[in-house]
């Protein structure tokens, strides 16, 4: 394999975070997410790096400051972003011949939903302010986020038809044309496409990484809906069938582990937020999760430390950031070992 996408779980330099600021869509709600943002930040900086894109940097330094962050650890960049998800608009970064290459997808704003301009610019801002280590950037013209795709490292690309196969992402382009886009670019060997599942609330057209997430030893982490009366229950379980049918590379059933379903969350119109424990980020020696204040963050914790026995797990409050239809890991991208500056 001379191009490869590395799993999240592989040895990393650091984690992309953008900090919330007025200028967002956070204005109003900044005295409950920016804790939430503070928290993840800090416990990142213990473990690794944490690049943070920030319109201003003082106020941001004050805040992991009194919350006991490794600041040795902490990079900030001033620029300004339309809005805080570095999951969809960072770098993607693949292994080629052993060395890394960033990979800048175009990003636009899932489907036009959403002014993107700012955030579409990041990577390329990034790599001229000299964050990334002597490594190539690509820039691809494809829109693909990095919520929509997962991979285990060998070959193995997960995601959805729903979002990739979208018309508003790259309408002139069939599945076979972008599975051998996904094989050209992400080295991909083999690509499993989920046909069902959804969550109420999302706006990314059923990334993956709300659904259905893979882990070490050929194991697949999944959402699991058991009550027949919720709107998500028949989608869920049409989704799990596919997944008891997936095979790996070499034509094994994978491990499955049902996440817990918390209680419905709702906005203020009544809406229904989409709140998930899928959306878990894996950094160097720990998983951190998102949590809701619910009676089911716990089994979900559980669940989540059998796929990474030999982390520590940390539960993060996420109920904030589903205000805005994400979580935990929708804010985040990781960089692999060799990616970014040592200075």
């Amino acid at each position: 394999m001379i191009r490869r996408l590395p799993a999240e779980w592989e040895t990393q330099d650091g984690v992309l975070i953008a900090w919330p600021h007025a200028g967002t869509d956070w204005q109003p709600l900044l005295p409950e997410v920016t804790p939430v943002y503070t928290k993840i930040a800090a416990e990142i900086s213990r473990a690794e790096k944490v690049v943070i894109v920030s319109p201003e940097s003082s106020g941001v330094e004050d805040l992991l400051i009194t919350a006991g962050a490794n600041m040795a650890n902490v990079r900030i960049f001033e620029f300004d972003t339309n809005d805080t998800w570095t999951r969809d608009y960072g770098p993607i970064t693949v292994v080629d011949q052993l060395e890394p290459t960033l990979l800048n997808f175009g990003f636009n704003g899932w489907g036009l939903k959403f002014p993107a301009y700012l955030d579409n610019c990041i990577t390329s801002h990034l790599y001229a302010a000299g964050a990334f280590s002597d490594l190539p950037l690509e820039t691809v013209g494809l829109i693909l986020e990095g919520g929509s795709i997962e991979s285990d490292g060998k070959g193995t690309i997960l995601t959805t038809a729903e979002c990739l196969l979208n018309q508003n992402r790259n309408p002139h382009l069939s599945r076979q044309e972008i599975e051998e886009e996904l094989k050209h670019l992400l080295g991909a060997e083999k690509i499993l496409w989920l046909e069902n599942g959804y969550l109420s609330g999302d706006d990314t057209d059923s990334h993956i990484d709300t659904l259905a997430r893979l882990a070490p030893e050929d194991t697949i982490l999944y959402i699991a809906c058991d009550d027949p009366e919720d709107e998500h229950y028949q989608s869920l379980n049409a989704m799990r069938g596919e997944l008891e049918h997936f095979r790996t590379r070499d034509d094994r059933r994978y491990r499955l582990l049902p996440l817990p379903w918390p209680d419905p969350k709702y906005d203020e119109d009544g809406g229904r937020l989409p709140a998930t424990y899928a959306n878990f980020l894996v950094i160097n020696g720990a998983v951190l999760v998102p949590t809701y204040r619910d009676a089911a963050d716990e089994s979900a914790l559980a669940v989540i430390q059998q796929a990474f026995p030999g982390r520590k797990i940390i539960g993060i409050d996420c109920l904030p950031l589903i205000s805005q239809h994400g979580s935990l890991h929708c804010v985040t991208m990781q960089m692999p070992a060799g990616t970014l500056n040592k200075n």
